[in-house]
């Protein structure tokens, strides 16, 4: 069975988020299996699909190395890639029901569009221990999924490099543990408008490099700072980062953005073992292939 690694919300290799997504299923293997083949990609994120009667729409799960995680938007719109760039399918749109719901990706002339739930924050106070943890302190902070930290200018963001087990207990009001935004406006010579980092301890994920789902949060609330629908988010990951423009639309988050395959590979697996336990048989090795 095949499986590709997809740069997701970037142009080129070895930008954006890298993710691996797995070849469809019949039926679900093992949680263990996924979990253990995750823990050997080391990637932030590795997707699994299952074929379902309607050809376009999928079942989709997400694992950290870590942890099965309840919302992805990289390695949703990874998949989206795969299905319409790399086995042929050919649909004007692609629905995942995922514990967050249906999801809906569409093919644009400059990439994808992803539908997703808005997570609109609400202002809170500072949590104890998180400026310490950041090593700066936010001017505000807000709380949806998961905490944003308001900071003072597009260069603080950068510059911010936190204690990552200090950062990995702290939750305050947001919705998980250990998993912080830190955001401000960009600079003015930016060709965007809002530059953002995404630090993830709690699920296993030190730093991301470009986040959907935390774009679903940050994206109500800029376009109601610059009372706008429409807002251009640079996730600065030192090294990668990602482009990201979203949309508000009610409580919906369009999110759209590119995405490239830069390595597929085969697992050596039989028919038989796609659904296999951990019992039966853990992954091998995969080939590779790099695609220049």
């Amino acid at each position: 069975m095949r499986q590709w690694t997809v740069d997701a919300f970037a142009g080129e290799p070895f930008r954006g988020n890298p993710a691996c997504v797995v070849e469809a299923f019949d039926r679900w293997p093992s949680d263990d299996w996924m979990q253990a083949l995750a823990k050997e990609n080391n990637q932030a994120e590795t997707a699994f699909l299952l074929r379902t009667g309607n050809p376009a729409r999928f079942g989709l799960r997400w694992f950290t190395p870590a942890m099965e995680v309840d919302l992805c938007g990289h390695a949703t719109l990874a998949s989206a890639h795969v299905l319409l760039s790399e086995t042929g399918l050919q649909a004007p749109s692609l629905t995942f029901d995922t514990r967050s719901g249906p999801l809906i990706v569409r093919a644009t002339a400059s990439g994808y569009e992803m539908d997703f739930p808005a997570d609109p924050p609400r202002r809170c106070a500072v949590p104890a221990g998180l400026g310490e943890a950041l090593g700066v302190a936010p001017v505000e902070v807000w709380a949806g999924r998961y905490l944003v930290a308001v900071l003072a200018d597009a260069a603080a963001v950068h510059a911010v490099s936190p204690d990552i087990r200090a950062l990995a207990s702290i939750r305050g009001e947001a919705g998980e543990t250990g998993q912080v935004i830190v955001c401000a406006l960009a600079d003015p010579a930016d060709d965007v408008d809002v530059i953002d980092r995404f630090f993830a301890p709690g699920c296993g994920v030190d730093e991301d490099p470009a986040t959907g789902s935390a774009h679903c949060i940050l994206a109500p609330l800029y376009a109601d700072r610059l009372h706008r629908g429409t807002v251009r988010f640079r996730q600065v990951f030192p090294g990668r980062g990602g482009d990201i423009e979203a949309e508000v639309r009610g409580d919906r988050v369009l999110l759209r953005g590119q995405a490239t395959t830069v390595v597929e590979s085969r697992l050596r697996l039989t028919a038989r073992e796609k659904g296999a336990t951990l019992a039966d048989r853990a992954p091998g090795p995969p080939e590779r292939e790099v695609r220049p």
